[in-house]
C-alpha cells in the first residue's frame, strides 16, 4: 500500500490571509488536528496543527513553555508573534515534511515515527494532492486480510517452521514443531516468557488458534 491508497484527498485548506479564529472553526467542524497552507497559487506555504496552538495568549500560555533549543536570537520575537498574531501565516509551521503519492505506507510510518508528527501533506507533481495521518495508519492496520487457506497437516507444519526461521533473530534456539489432525505441538526451549510469546503468535497467525506447548524454560 502507498500514499495514494490511503491518504485522505483534497483536504481541506486555509490561506495565509486566514485568521486563527477561522483555523480554530474548522477544526473543530471537521475533527481534524492539522490543515495543510496553500498561498493562492496552490503552493504549499505551511501547516497548522493543534501544537502550534498551544502557546496562546488566549490560553495564558504565552510565557508558558520553554524558549526554542535552536538559540536562535529572532526566537524570542516570533515566539511573541505566533502566541498573539491573528493570522494563519503568522502561526503555521513552514518547514512541512512531506511525502509523494507513491511512497509507501512503510516509509511513512518509520518517517512519522522519526520526526514525531502526525500528519504528512501527499504531493504530486509539487501540488498538494491529500494528506495522510496517524489515524490512516490505524485503518491499515484494522482492514481484515484473507487467510491463506493451508492444507494438510505437513503444510502446516513447514509454514510455521519457515516463520519461525524467520524469527530466529530473537528466538535462542529453534523449536520442534509437529502438527496431527491440525493440532500443532511445539517442543523445545525458550529462555524467556518474550520468547515462548513469539512462538505462540507465529502459531496462531498461521494456524489460528493455540498450540500443545511443550516448551521448557523461563
Amino acid at each position: 500500500m502507498i500514499a495514494r491508497d490511503m491518504m485522505t484527498p483534497a483536504p481541506t485548506t486555509v490561506c495565509p490571509e486566514h485568521s486563527v479564529w477561522h483555523l480554530a472553526r474548522i477544526m473543530l467542524a471537521e475533527h481534524v488536528s492539522g490543515i495543510p497552507v496553500l498561498t493562492d497559487d496552490g503552493t504549499l506555504a505551511g501547516i497548522v496543527t493543534e501544537g502550534d496552538l498551544l502557546r496562546r495568549t488566549e490560553l495564558g500560555t504565552e510565557d508558558a513553555f520553554p524558549e526554542d533549543s535552536s538559540h536562535d536570537a529572532d526566537s524570542p520575537a516570533r515566539l511573541y508573534v505566533k502566541s498573539r498574531s491573528w493570522k494563519v501565516g503568522d502561526v503555521m509551521t513552514r518547514d512541512v515534511v512531506t511525502v509523494d503519492e507513491d511512497v509507501s505506507v512503510r516509509e511513512i510510518a518509520m518517517l512519522m515515527n522519526r520526526r514525531g508528527i502526525k500528519r504528512l501533506p501527499v504531493m504530486r507533481n509539487g501540488c498538494l494532492t491529500g494528506i495522510v495521518s496517524r489515524a490512516d495508519l490505524l485503518k491499515v492496520i484494522s482492514t481484515p486480510r484473507p487467510r491463506a487457506q493451508i492444507r494438510g497437516d505437513e503444510a502446516l507444519r513447514r509454514a510455521i517452521v519457515a516463520r519461525l526461521k524467520d524469527a530466529a533473530s530473537v528466538l535462542s534456539a529453534q523449536p520442534t514443531v509437529a502438527v496431527k489432525d491440525g493440532i500443532v505441538s511445539v517442543t523445545g526451549t525458550v529462555r524467556s516468557p518474550a520468547e515462548r510469546d513469539v512462538i505462540r503468535s507465529i502459531v496462531e497467525i498461521v494456524a489460528g488458534a493455540g498450540f500443545e506447548d511443550h516448551l521448557s524454560g523461563a
